[in-house]
């Protein structure tokens, strides 16, 4: 197949295409982490190629349940009405990817809020389903495609494989690997590699 693995820089997901056989092609419009087939620059250059199937990262700043609080304040830098013109944008982006005429996508993203306007996605998973000792709930827009399924032994015994908290924050609440990445200008490109875990199962499955 022809994999196009769309806002990807670690590599992770092509690599793990790439490693079955399928011809896979990240881009981003930041150099790849890893040495392997990567376009840098905007995808929508490349859209209009022939996909088999299309994995798409798109940026959930704006798209997030979790930041829909900044949606209502006015900042140094951003207006309330700026910051509802960039939610209209990343929906826009999303949906171009969502929408796109390949017979196989997958759209991920975190929880979206309801301002998004995002459809309903088919499915929600956690790293640990895969075998990775974290927590980050992932919503998945399929077409095409079948739900991802876990590690077997793991959805035989999920009590067994269930991390818990990583961290207690000052105030006494128990924290997630989300919560524990060090707040530097980097924190959201550490947060938002795909876990090798997930990327195998992606090619394991949908390959």
């Amino acid at each position: 197949m022809r994999v196009l693995v769309a806002c990807e820089y670690s590599g992770r997901v092509r690599d793990a295409f790439s490693q079955r056989g399928h011809f896979a092609l990240s881009c981003d419009l930041l150099a790849t982490e890893s040495e392997g087939n990567h376009y840098q620059g905007d995808v929508r250059d490349i859209l209009h190629e022939e996909w088999d199937l299309i994995i798409a990262h798109p940026p959930c700043t704006y798209l997030t349940r979790a930041g829909v609080g900044w949606l209502y304040h006015d900042s140094k830098t951003m207006t309330i009405d700026s910051r509802m013109a960039e939610v209209k944008k990343a929906r826009d982006f999303f949906m171009l990817l969502l929408n796109h005429r390949a017979p196989r996508i997958c759209v991920e993203n975190p929880v979206p809020h309801k301002l998004a306007g995002l459809p309903a996605y088919t499915q929600v998973i956690e790293p640990w389903w895969f075998g990775e000792s974290e927590r980050k709930k992932t919503c998945l827009w399929l077409k095409g495609l079948p739900k991802l399924n876990g590690l077997p032994e793991v959805a035989a015994n999920p009590l067994k494989y269930i991390p818990g908290p990583v961290f207690t924050d000052k105030s006494g609440k128990k924290r997630y690997y989300t919560d524990s990445q060090p707040n530097t200008p980097d924190r959201w490109k550490e947060r938002s590699r795909t876990f090798k875990g997930i990327a195998n199962a992606m090619a394991n499955q949908w390959g």
